[in-house]
């Protein structure tokens, strides 16, 4: 595949990622968690800022795009971590609002907010980083 085609896929994730986000907290109301708060300033840039990067290609974003991905997949992992009780809640993050730990959705068992970001994000990141080996001459 080539570097725009990559570059442009990654963007389509962060652009239905993002409206996913929109459509579950405006349409259908569900609260958000301060967690969940985190990864949508982390996702919804990423909306914006790839398919700038796209006319002309300009290699620089998938730089850009992987410094909000990274951090938004790290928050993300945490925020599973929480939600399946791997680990406690020690640094109290949401202690107003909706708790980090509550399954506002839980789909097929096992699909949760915290883990459609991550997959959101781990996709992105691979994506971005084969881009980035394609354009390496």
């Amino acid at each position: 595949m080539q570097q725009w085609t990559l570059v442009f896929l990654a963007w389509l994730v962060a652009a239905v990622s993002t409206l996913g986000a929109l459509f579950l907290g405006e349409v259908m109301g569900l609260p958000a968690c301060v967690l969940c708060w985190w990864q949508r300033i982390f996702m919804f840039p990423l909306a914006i800022v790839l398919p700038l990067g796209l006319f002309p290609l300009d290699p620089r974003v998938i730089r850009y795009a992987l410094a909000l991905a990274v951090p938004g997949a790290l928050v993300a992992g945490y925020h599973q971590l929480l939600v399946a009780r791997v680990i406690s809640e020690p640094i109290r993050p949401c202690t107003q609002g909706v708790p980090c730990t509550e399954k506002v959705i839980e789909w097929f068992g096992f699909v949760t907010i915290p883990t459609l970001a991550l997959v959101a994000f781990s996709t992105i990141i691979v994506l971005l980083l084969l881009a980035h080996r394609r354009g390496i001459p």
